[in-house]
């Protein structure tokens, strides 16, 4: 099946007489005959539903869809793209180990890695992504677990380079774990061009309408944990917290998502709910449809931008020109997302003064949904650090990041003109 086909009949897949929706399982837990056969559950010896914050019907069929999109084995939801990050993470690193990400990534995931993870023991090193590969090879340690990068960084629109990335990752024997909220597996499915594992924040574009909260990981079931059981000892000896399984040996591709559930979610119950799940796939079912309509406009209103004298500079990897566009030509040839990131000429203060004057588009901390919104980072999200600080964290104090959404492009436009006339 094409992607259009998967969004509407992946997952959920009702026999005779059953409803042809997804049903809400709105149950805590599940009820059993005998005893035996719930302790087979708790040792993972049989398939079956006891607790939700293990897993659910409901979360199951969407994260299935999930795994048929992007092209992987399995996947686990998680109660935000946050939660889904840190799993993907701290399923394979321990105290006293190290990972690499890039420094262009979204800012909680830079916060989470490199404050909250530190004081885990786990240490972090952030790299400028667009550095030559010998550079960045310099970075890897004996100690280093993984390398991580966005397909679109959040709030720069730089694209990923995966063919340099994938190569490090495998020469250096770790997975490279790729976050794909921007991109979507319409647009992008980082598993083809050399990935070990995706994460998502599924707030975004896959629920679509700014609705439910929620992440999740998708693995690929392609890295050799075995190959490297050295590094991965979590994989690849026993765990004694779950009657000495050793999860790459028992469950082989599906090791990576099992231990993520059956130990992580068990111990931090991040789970999405089953209600969330029920309008995540919802969302699903149209992505495909609404993931050209945000790149069509968003193209549309990056041309506009960039042609206006009032305006300092524009980042879209769509765009001929871009410092990106090859890249994304190459990875997204069929368009990247509907996230730019453009700049006023006269800095913070027209800034604020042009989005202070905007109507239809809303100033949010949300991002890629139905309805076109922005944001200035400086001023809202990064407003604590000093405009050094801002350019060491790889965000130009003047950026604003405008997420184009699904009205008329006409309308989006003539919106931004006359906020810029009012400056």
């Amino acid at each position: 099946m094409n992607i259009e086909t998967k969004c509407l009949h992946e997952g959920w897949k009702p026999t005779q007489g059953e409803p042809r929706q997804l049903p809400i399982y709105q149950s805590t837990t599940f009820k059993y005959d005998t005893s035996d056969y719930m302790g087979k559950l708790f040792d993972l010896e049989a398939e079956g539903y006891f607790y939700t914050r293990l897993q659910n019907p409901t979360n199951d069929a969407v994260a299935a869809k999930l795994a048929a999109l992007e092209g992987g084995v399995a996947a686990m939801l998680t109660s935000s793209g946050q939660a889904a990050n840190f799993y993907a993470i701290f399923n394979i690193c321990e105290t006293g180990d190290h990972f690499i990400a890039s420094s262009s990534i979204y800012g909680g995931t830079y916060n989470l890695f490199g404050v909250t993870m530190k004081k885990m023991g786990i240490e972090c090193t952030f790299v400028d992504q667009s550095l030559p590969e010998e550079e960045l090879a310099k970075y890897f340690r004996p100690n280093t677990k993984a390398l991580f990068g966005e397909t679109v960084t959040n709030p720069t629109c730089t694209v990923l380079d995966f063919d340099k990335f994938s190569r490090l990752a495998h020469s250096h024997g770790v997975p490279l774990i790729v976050d794909n909220t921007f991109a979507t597996p319409v647009k992008c499915r980082p598993f083809e061009w050399g990935a070990d594992i995706v994460t998502h924040s599924t707030t975004k574009y896959m629920d679509g309408q700014g609705i439910g909260v929620g992440g999740a990981i998708i693995d690929s079931g392609n890295f050799d944990w075995m190959k490297h059981a050295d590094k991965f000892p979590g994989l690849c000896t026993p765990d004694e917290s779950y009657h000495g399984i050793t999860y790459a040996e028992r469950f082989g591709k599906g090791a990576f998502i099992t231990k993520a559930t059956a130990q992580l979610m068990r111990d931090f119950g991040s789970i999405q709910s089953p209600q969330n799940a029920f309008y995540l796939n919802s969302g699903l079912e149209t992505l495909a449809v609404r993931m050209d309509r945000h790149c069509e406009n968003a193209f549309k209103v990056a041309s506009f931008l960039k042609n206006d004298s009032r305006i300092d500079w524009v980042h879209y990897a769509d765009l001929e020109g871009d410092e990106c566009h090859d890249l994304a030509a190459k990875f997204m040839p069929k368009g990247t997302c509907g996230v730019l990131a453009f700049a006023v000429k006269g800095g913070r203060e027209k800034a604020i003064k042009f989005m202070d004057s905007l109507n239809i588009i809303s100033i949010v901390t949300h991002v890629a949904d139905a309805k076109t919104c922005l944001l200035h980072p400086a001023s809202h999200t990064h407003r604590q650090l000093t405009d050094d600080q801002l350019r060491e964290a790889g965000v130009a104090p003047d950026l604003i990041r405008l997420s184009v959404g699904l009205e008329s492009a006409e309308d989006i436009i003539e919106d931004i003109k006359q906020a810029l006339d009012k400056i």
